[in-house]
């Protein structure tokens, strides 16, 4: 990646610099994980691979405010929380200091990455108030105040250089130190043009579009939590009938893509599950299980 005249550089010495400059010591070279090894003069032939490779997941959990999607993470295998929004006071939890800053959630991956720990997932929440420290960052190397400033919307396409490299540095986690990604955000109303229909609102991650295709586009899964709502109608008489919805405030998560939400998951889920992290392990491969 480049920008401004800056060199090229993997996301993973991107790290290690970044942790170097903020702790003042070498970043330590990272154990790898299982079942990887460098392979020198062999041909593509010869490495061919064949078989399920189950790895940590990806996650994107988006929803309403307040309907426990940061309770969802805690519940999850050994958690560390990322916080780029102050919200995780009456949760029990273990957590960064709050990111200010972009560099300061880089450098958060970098710890992770370079030093000795046992978590086991890595929980961002949340991705809508990290994009305001990534637009912050984009303002302050192009000398803007807002990035509405940098003319015909280019600013959200110079954005998706630091969307990359926050998702590449959790590759690295992911990759060579087994964490498991859970990227929580808020959710909004959108308009959706189906060029099959007429357009209809649905719920979408509360994320400019570009950003939050490049995230769904490497999530394994995007599930999207909601309460369960019942219609009643009543008829009224002449023709006319009242609709309401009925809410027993039951939270669930929505697994699958219907006109009302955007979701997905290469998991074969039910179209619904309980908002609860232990009801979507159930349906993850046993050595993810059992890591």
């Amino acid at each position: 990646m480049q920008e401004n005249g800056n060199s090229e550089h993997s996301v993973k010495d991107m790290l290690g610099e970044i942790g170097e400059k903020l702790e003042g010591k070498k970043s330590q070279a990272p154990p790898r994980a299982a079942g990887r090894r460098e392979v020198a003069g062999m041909k593509l032939l010869e490495q061919v691979q064949s078989g399920r490779m189950p790895a940590p997941r990806r996650v994107m959990l988006y929803g309403t405010h307040g309907i426990g999607k940061s309770t969802f993470g805690s519940m999850a295998p050994k958690p560390i929380f990322i916080q780029t929004e102050d919200g995780l006071g009456e949760i029990d939890c273990e957590r960064f200091p709050l990111a200010e800053t972009f560099d300061q959630v880089i450098a958060a991956l970098s710890e992770l990455y370079s030093e000795k720990h046992s978590y086991r997932t890595v929980v961002v929440d949340s991705l809508d108030w990290l994009e305001r420290l990534i637009w912050a960052e984009v303002c302050k190397k192009r000398k803007v105040e807002s990035i509405e400033d940098i003319g015909y919307s280019k600013g959200y396409v110079f954005a998706l250089t630091q969307w990359r490299q926050f998702l590449e540095g959790l590759t690295a986690l992911r990759n060579e130190r087994a964490l498991t990604i859970l990227l929580i955000a808020h959710a909004k109303i959108e308009r959706f043009e189906n060029p099959e229909t007429e357009s209809y609102d649905r719920y979408v991650p509360r994320l400019h579009k570009l950003a939050s295709q490049t995230v769904q586009e490497w999530c394994d899964e995007v599930l999207f939590a909601t309460y369960r709502v019942h219609i009643k109608q009543t008829d009224e008489g002449f023709n006319h009938k009242r609709t309401q919805g009925i809410g027993t405030g039951e939270r669930i998560m929505r697994t699958t893509e219907r006109p009302a939400h955007v979701a997905k998951n290469r998991l074969n889920l039910p179209d619904e599950l309980p908002l609860d992290w232990n009801a979507y392990a159930e349906y993850l491969p046993k050595n993810e299980v059992s890591q």
